[in-house]
């Protein structure tokens, strides 16, 4: 690599880091390339990206950013997961690792706060920002639903009485 892919490389991740919501550090323990391509398929899936980037290219990247913290994950075979979703890279990465033993989860960050591999793996037992949506909107559904049904009952009883004085009558 000579200097101008560096610095093009430093600043694609120093773009990454501003626009991203949640950095997972990861460890490569011999992944094959097919293991590889699954991995980057399923955070496609999930909406997040899954780099391997110089450890001395992402520290410098990592200067001027909230994610300053991530310098002493840096170490080894290291490769970055990230997603604006603050849950998404998290929760694709968690699953990945509990089908093989090839990916190590080091540690990751969500803007200034600095997570271990403990608090990748709880905030991964999150639900995403689309679940908590069509939670929201359950939610937000749901009394206007019983409002339609209390409104609708008075007169689903007395259409009911009246049916049943007919029957009488015609009996």
């Amino acid at each position: 690599m000579d200097r101008s892919q560096k610095a093009d490389a430093v600043a694609q991740l120093t773009q990454v880091f501003n626009e991203s919501g949640v950095v997972v550090v990861t460890r490569n323990l011999g992944m094959s390339v097919a293991q590889s391509t699954d991995l980057r398929s399923k955070m496609r899936e999930a909406g997040a990206s899954y780099k391997v980037a110089k450890n001395r290219l992402a520290r410098l990247a990592l200067k001027d950013t909230d994610y300053t913290g991530l310098d002493d994950y840096l170490t080894g075979p290291t490769a970055l997961a990230f997603s604006q979703d603050p849950v998404a890279a998290a929760k694709a990465v968690v699953d990945f690792a509990k089908s093989t033993d090839k990916i190590e989860i080091v540690g990751g960050s969500m803007g200034a706060l600095k997570l271990d591999e403990a608090g990748v793996r709880s905030l991964a037992s999150m639900p995403s920002l689309d679940e908590l949506r069509g939670k929201i909107v359950g939610l937000v559904n749901a009394p206007a639903t019983k409002v339609v049904q209390l409104v609708n009952a008075p007169a689903s009883k007395l259409a009911r009485v009246f049916g049943a004085y007919a029957a009488k009558d015609a009996a």
